[in-house]
């Protein structure tokens, strides 16, 4: 049985991942910073699908936290065959209204966390000559929406380059960026949702069942629903300047509140 690794296990599409890799047979190793909630989680996947789940309490906006996560990844005895690097948040106001504090906390998780893990686990998965490593990143990669789309941003040209640079060996990389996921990650941030039309919410067992798929086929990249790889497509011929014009509106309408 093969081991999968999954940041932000507990909640969310991190969840969605650990059902579906269950559901599938793998063992897992689950990463939170709620010991309890973990707990009861791989208690849970253990019971309905028989697989072997570990606990791993960290907070990826420590280094200490990272580097735990780091030493499990690098375990040549107990080896990680997937990386789901799935951890992240966003922060409810604009620019300057954010404290710096807290726009460091971010690109901490959702940059240096995922370059740190990554390498990690890819420098292991190279010895041995397979493994996959899944990088959750967002649309917002593709508009200009603040410290948040600028570091999905980067987690997206982090993953391709990286998949460029280990072609060949075994190792497949992909960045995977959906839209709105009916998860709690809205909530967690303060934002309220109810503005939000429901054709522009995606399922998160559906999501991740489609990114598996792009996965397997090798994609670097994946925007799993036909509706936001639509929308994306209309992003690349949109002029810059009138798309940061677009994108703040419908931030200030369908993000924070």
């Amino acid at each position: 049985m093969t081991t999968a690794l999954i940041t932000g296990s507990t909640a969310g599409i991190g969840a969605a991942f650990a059902r579906r890799l269950a559901a599938d047979g793998h063992n897992l190793v689950l990463v939170a910073r709620d010991t309890k909630r973990l707990g009861e989680q791989a208690t849970e996947l253990h019971d309905r699908h028989g697989i072997e789940a570990e606990v791993l309490t960290a907070d990826l906006a420590t280094d200490d936290g990272i580097e735990s996560v780091a030493r499990r990844l690098g375990d040549r005895k107990h080896p990680v065959d997937l990386l789901i690097n799935n951890a992240g948040f966003a922060n409810k106001g604009r620019y300057l209204d954010v404290s710096m504090a807290d726009e460091l906390k971010m690109i901490k998780v959702h940059c240096e966390a995922v370059l740190r893990l990554t390498s990690a686990a890819a420098e292991a998965m190279r010895e041995r000559g397979r493994g996959g490593v899944v990088n959750v990143a967002s649309v917002a990669a593709f508009v200009p929406r603040g410290t948040y789309g600028a570091s999905k941003s980067w987690v997206v040209q982090f993953t391709q380059g990286a998949a460029r640079d280990l072609a060949g060996s075994g190792v497949r990389l992909m960045a995977l960026c959906p839209g709105f996921v009916r998860t709690e990650f809205h909530e967690r941030a303060g934002m309220g949702t109810d503005n939000i039309p429901n054709w522009m919410w995606l399922d998160a067992d559906k999501l991740v069942a489609a990114a598996l798929g792009d996965l397997a086929r090798g994609r670097t990249l994946s925007i799993p629903d036909p509706r936001y790889k639509a929308l994306m497509g209309l992003v690349k011929v949109t002029p810059r300047a009138l798309l940061g014009g677009v994108t703040s509106k419908t931030g200030r309408k369908y993000g924070p509140q």
